[in-house]
Formats: structure tokens, sequence, C-alpha cells
């Protein structure tokens, strides 16, 4: 047996894995945002263990024999959150989280003093990323950094609170900005920068590596053995690409998550930062991958459904399956502000083409439509990259809608397949992980692909229809920031 543990923004969620592969349970725990000022998003970094361990109580209380069996654990989890430790390992402050953006103008005063950020990290300095978290924190906190001793990612700090080891993997350090990518380990250059070194780094192994041993106390309380091996894990979406077995050069897919992503496997360092092109380690040794990030995919229904006080499904339900053409209203999803291909964390969402006779069905619809305009976009920037797409599996919490599905497929022009497990691919791919380094396999003997539970091809009589709908689209946002 297996555990995958995915430390995600909105919860924790925990998967146990049997020897054949297949998930025996589940289980989840909420997370709570804070939002203290504008632009602002931190988390409690204590709220992810008591979540991963409440969810681990849950498994080991229904399923105690098959818990009791488990030879390795591997950990996922929401990459850039700067975790900030003093000598005794405790944290200095809550956390600051990838979806928060204050940290603009130290983005700038980051390339300035890096010229070679670009070439040696292979992004672009985003307010999401890590490094520029930091000298915020500098100039506004200067009593808090002169105390940080060690600075982890989330997952990284749950890993700690259950080993008691300091340890990173190359996928979630590759999105710090201290990564030197190509290499796969820590760059002076780049931690000097912000007034770090190497010192306030943890270890850094591979995610299929062994990286620690669980410590016994958990082990007791789980009624696990002793010597649980710990895999050094993955960042959520290089996690999900292990889930699905995205571990080939050209594997991609597409996650509508709180966030959304398109991800695509590479077999070298491949940065493209002009068009905010993420470039990455992959969880295993010798792979890399490029995604484009958008900050509010499936968030955005979760918006709607909050302003409307309407459930989610409530508000999808009316719509059916399939609709016969665009909305006639337009939606800018940038509620978050957005990475790809705008690097803009002052960007706003925005409801364009609203007329008294305008129904409820319309909005919603228009909000799935902006996502999936979004994702064409991130599409785009990834096939100048590196080539064109011809499918892409999705994943995430949006993937169980097929109306969504559709429309995704219909605005990208492309094969949509919603697989097997999609919703908790991160947690899967984590306990794959804990199995690689619990047994040393080979990653194509572990890493299979799902199977598809459904395929949603482009429709021919409405793409046109769609393809213009994305061009207007387009036009929307250099307009509206010309405007601010």
């Amino acid at each position: 047996m297996y555990l995958g543990l995915d430390v995600g923004t909105s919860g924790v969620k925990a998967v146990l894995m049997s020897e054949a592969g297949a998930i025996v349970a589940t289980a989840a725990r909420e997370l709570a945002l804070s939002h203290p000022a504008p632009l602002w998003s931190e988390q409690d970094p204590d709220s992810w263990l008591e979540a991963a361990t409440g969810a681990v109580d849950d498994l080991a209380h229904r399923h105690p024999r098959e818990v009791a069996r488990v030879r390795g654990i591997g950990l996922s989890g929401q990459m850039h959150g700067a975790t900030l430790l003093d000598e005794d390992g405790r944290p200095l402050r809550p956390a600051i989280l990838w979806n928060d953006g204050r940290s603009q103008a130290e983005c700038v005063a980051l390339e300035q003093r890096c010229p070679s950020l670009h070439a040696i990290a292979g992004n672009l300095a985003m307010p999401g990323f890590t490094a520029p978290k930091l000298l915020w924190v500098a100039r506004h906190e200067p009593a808090i950094f002169a105390r940080i001793a060690k600075v982890l990612l989330p997952k990284a700090y749950v890993r700690y609170r259950l080993t008691g080891e300091m340890v990173e993997d190359m996928s979630d350090a590759a999105g710090t900005l201290w990564l030197d990518v190509g290499q796969r380990r820590w760059s002076p250059p780049l931690l000097q920068a912000t007034g770090l070194d190497l010192h306030h780094m943890p270890r850094l192994v591979e995610g299929s590596a062994v990286s620690a041993v669980l410590a016994a106390e958990f082990a007791q309380r789980w009624g696990m053995a002793k010597g649980v091996m710990v895999a050094g894990g993955a960042g959520d979406n290089a996690a999900s690409a292990i889930g699905l077995g995205a571990i080939a050069p050209g594997d991609a897919f597409l996650s509508l998550g709180t966030s959304g992503v398109v991800f695509r496997v590479t077999d070298r360092f491949a940065s493209a930062p002009a068009s905010a092109v993420h470039a990455f380690c992959h969880a295993l040794p010798d792979l890399w991958h490029q995604m484009g990030v958008m900050l509010s995919a499936a968030a955005s229904l979760a918006w709607l459904s909050d302003v409307m006080e309407t459930p989610a499904a409530a508000l999808l339900a009316p719509l059916g399956e399939r609709v016969d053409g665009p909305s006639t209203i337009k939606f800018l999803p940038y509620l978050d502000g957005e990475r790809t291909p705008h690097n803009d964390a002052a960007a706003s969402g925005a409801l364009i083409g609203l007329r008294g006779a305008t129904g409820r069905g319309q909005v919603v619809q228009a909000v799935l439509e902006g996502v999936a305009f979004a994702a064409r976009d991130n599409l785009a920037a990834l096939s100048t990259a590196s080539g064109p797409f011809a499918q892409v599996d999705l994943v995430g919490g949006g993937s169980r809608s097929p109306l969504w599905a559709q429309i995704c497929a219909d605005v990208l022009g492309i094969p949509v397949h919603r697989v097997e497990e999609g919703e908790v691919g991160a947690a899967l791919g984590a306990a794959r992980l804990g199995r690689l380094a619990a047994t040393g396999e080979k990653a194509a003997d572990v890493c299979t692909r799902p199977r598809r539970l459904a395929t949603f091809a482009p429709r021919a009589s409405v793409t046109a229809a769609y393809d213009e709908a994305y061009r207007r689209w387009r036009e929307l946002y250099p307009a509206l920031k010309e405007s601010a």
C-alpha cells in the first residue's frame, strides 16, 4: 500500500493506493484562505499539517489494515508558497501563497538585480513565485526577514513536520526562481539577489527518490510499520502529470482546478519567458515540463456561485451537456490577476455585453467560455514555444462537467479526454512517487495512463463561431488595460 498527500490551496486530499495501482480510499480536509489586504493571499502553515494528519486519521480509522501496510508516502502541493521558518523550525508569519500579488515592484527589482534570471531560472519574475515574496518581506517586514533560517514550500513544511527533515524536490523548487532549472541545483547568484544563501534552502532530491522516513510518532499513530519511506514528491501539476502517466515528451493535459494549467512534458530545459510560459523540472530525473498558468479557472465558477448564492451544479444544470454556440456575454477570468500570457498581477475580471434581457444562463456560459478562451491563450503560448497540440487530457474539479469539457473542445479545436480519477490526479501522482521511492521500480511500470471515460471532439457546427468569439475576446484585455 502507498499513500499520497496533496496539500492544495482549498484543501488537503489523501489517497490510499494498492499494490495493483488502484485507489482503495480517499479522504479530504478543507483549508481556509486569508486575504488581509488587497492582492494578499495567506495561509497558516500549521493548518496544512492539521488537515494532512486529519485526512490520514480518517483513512486509518476506516481502513486500518490497509493503512498498516503502507510502505511509501508521496507528497504533492501548491507551489511557490513562502513558508518562513526561524532557527527552531517554527513559522515566522503566515505563508504567502502562489496567488498573492503584492510583490509586483519586487519582481522589477529582482530582474534588475539579476539580469541572468531568465537564463538560469527559465521564467519571468512574477508575484506568484517565491523569490519576489522574500524581497517584499525584506522591504516591509525587515525584523522578520532578519530571523529567517529556512524557506520551505508548503508540502516541504508538511514533510518537515512528518519526518523532521527539510527537503525539497526539483519540480517544486523550480517554482521559486532560486533553482538553476537546467542543472537541477540551487543557484547562488539567484539566492544572493534576494539576500539569501544556500544555508536558507532545504536539501534537494528527485521526486521519485527517498527524501526521509516517517517519524515514529506518526507511524505509531496510524498503525504503520517503522521505516516508511517518504518520497521527494512534486509540485501539484507535476504530481498530476505522474498520476496521469504524462512522463514522455509531448504528453499534455489541461487542469481546471482552482487555478488552470496547460502542461506539456519536455525532454530538455526549454524556457520561453517572453510569452510568460513556465519551464520547470518534472518530478522524474532527466525530464522537464512547460506550463501555461491561469490563476482563476474553477475559481471563476466558484466566484459566480458565491455571488449568485447558488451551488455550481445548480448553475450548470439548466444548460445541459452542450450549447449551440458562444454566449452573447464575454467574461475575463482574471479575478486574481493573470500569469500566462499577460504576467499582470493587477489584471481584473470583467463581464462584458450585459443587457436588460441578459439571463443567468448566458452569464454562466460566459464564465465557462472565458476560462476556455484563457486556456486557448495558454495553448497558443506553448504551441509557439514547442509546437502544436494534437489533444489534451482534462483533469481537476472542472473536469466533472461534460458541458465545460465540450466547450473546451470547441474553443481549443482539439479532442479533450476526461480521464478516470482526474479529480485526484495530484494525490494519486504523489502515491505513485511514494511507491517509486519505496520499491525502486521503473517509472514506466508504475506511472501508467488512466482509462479515458469520455472524449469530447470539437464540433464543426460551432468551431467557426468560437474562433470569432475568441478573436473578439482577445481584444478585451488590452482595451480594458488601456482604460484602467
